[in-house]
């Protein structure tokens, strides 16, 4: 499961690359937002369809809202016994919804259905002012529900003083750096699988 500290934290990006390390599949339960362009289809257009299988989501929604919010407005009520994990013999990558706290509906959260599933999580993190906080926010409600954390993927240009305290704080090991790329694509993809593989694969 790879969760994230918030939106746009490069969750897809971090999934794209797991799921060619681990020459897996990817899913992501609920896709909120137009489906070109969505981290759904951009995984299809990454990844080699002849060794990767994108699963299709188990809700789309145009809207770019939390589901809950976009399930009520498209006027399509949410079963949260309708999300289940797609089978396969492959590693599964799962691409969390936003951040882990996300409603998908009015009484459950994204966190209390995922954390049901046999999974072990890893959180990004990406480099902005309050990240620290929202990143310790996170780990700390993972731990709360005894969620096995792997460890941390940072996203952005190195920040030593940010970095050091989250990894103190919260006592989980950095797994891998995802740095700003001009061109995303299978090659660069792959570039950070080979440079993530020793530490994943042991």
């Amino acid at each position: 499961m790879v969760a994230g500290i918030g939106t746009d934290v490069g969750k897809t990006v971090v999934s794209a690359i797991l799921t060619l390390l681990f020459e897996g599949d990817y899913w992501k339960p609920i896709q909120c937002g137009e489906e070109e362009g969505s981290d759904t289809a951009r995984l299809r257009q990454w990844l080699g369809p002849s060794k990767h299988h994108v699963h299709a989501p188990a809700y789309c929604f145009n809207l770019p809202l939390s589901p809950h919010h976009a399930a009520r407005l498209n006027k399509t009520p949410i079963d949260p016994h309708a999300i289940t994990p797609p089978e396969t013999d492959k590693p599964l990558i799962i691409e969390g919804i936003g951040g882990v706290l996300v409603p998908i509906t009015a009484q459950l959260l994204t966190l209390d259905l995922f954390a049901t599933w046999n999974c072990q999580w890893i959180v990004v993190s990406r480099h902005y002012l309050g990240s620290i906080n929202h990143t310790l926010l996170t780990i700390a409600s993972l731990k709360q529900r005894h969620i096995p954390i792997l460890g941390l993927i940072f996203n952005g240009h190195p920040n030593p003083d940010t970095e050091a305290a989250i990894l103190e704080m919260s006592q989980l090991p950095l797994l891998g750096r995802l740095l700003p790329e001009p061109n995303l694509n299978q090659q660069t993809l792959q570039r950070y699988a080979a440079q993530w593989h020793p530490v994943f694969i042991s």
